[in-house]
């Protein structure tokens, strides 16, 4: 399987096909025919300059980028064979299969327990002990249990970034999706609490197919099994992370990865 402009990836396991994705806002493009293939549990790191056209390609992974006025996409996206941008595509029930997390932490300004329940609720489950396992579970899989068991009535404002982060991260989790997005997660966090949050993404991979943007290019090289280089809307290059890093084949990735801009 070809990956982007330059790169091999294995053709086996593929969660998510993306084929001639293209996105204008209004006027002006943001994506320029990106192909590629997101593989089943594994990591793929989307890494280049800031307005290259990163988060972009990561919110139609979900269609975030429905909520913005004036956008038009073409091309498609394929998830587990069903083209997520026809018309007749259920968003609701993508959502749950793939879900995001953001830049910056967004808990919602109610207790711990009740922030990792919403989503359950929402789906309609009511009854409390499966809500309680739903809530454990999840917060287990965060790595924040042993952290938070205690706290739970505690608004969830009050715990640290990084706890907040993975707090989020158990959002997610606890409407059991296949694919996990992380739109720059650590951005916002100190040294610590990033090296939390890649030991959890090394943990997560072996559930979950996990999408992370990331601008910070050592990150990319320690979580990803598979990265992809993008600039000005075009992917340039999509490899095994070591092979992008070490040998990559297109002289503008070589570029970005030397430091020479960016």
């Amino acid at each position: 399987m070809e990956g982007g402009n330059g790169g091999q990836v294995p053709s086996d396991g593929v969660k998510m096909r993306i084929r001639d994705l293209s996105l204008w806002y209004g006027e002006k493009q943001a994506l320029d025919s990106v192909s590629m293939d997101i593989l089943e549990k594994n990591v793929t790191a989307i890494i280049g300059p800031s307005g290259c056209g990163k988060s972009t390609l990561i919110r139609c992974l979900n269609r975030m980028n429905d909520l913005v006025e004036g956008v038009k996409i073409s091309g498609s996206i394929g998830l587990d064979g069903e083209d997520l941008l026809a018309k007749k595509a259920d968003v609701v029930a993508l959502r749950r299969k793939v879900g995001m997390v953001f830049q910056k932490p967004n808990p919602f300004p109610f207790s711990i327990y009740d922030n990792v329940a919403y989503g359950p609720r929402m789906a309609g489950i009511k009854d409390r002990p499966t809500l309680d396992q739903v809530v454990e579970r999840s917060l287990k899989k965060a790595a924040l249990y042993e952290e938070l068991h205690e706290r739970m009535r505690e608004r969830a404002t009050n715990i640290s970034g990084g706890q907040q982060q993975r707090l989020c991260i158990a959002r997610a989790l606890a409407m059991e999706p296949e694919v996990l997005l992380m739109d720059e997660p650590c951005s916002a966090l100190d040294p610590l609490a990033t090296n939390r949050i890649e030991e959890l993404i090394f943990e997560l991979r072996k559930e979950y197919t996990v999408v992370i943007v990331t601008h910070n290019m050592q990150q990319a090289q320690r979580v990803a099994d598979l990265t992809a280089f993008m600039f000005l809307g075009k992917l340039i290059e999509f490899g095994e992370t070591e092979q992008i890093f070490e040998n990559p084949t297109n002289n503008q990735t070589k570029s970005y990865i030397s430091g020479k801009f960016g």
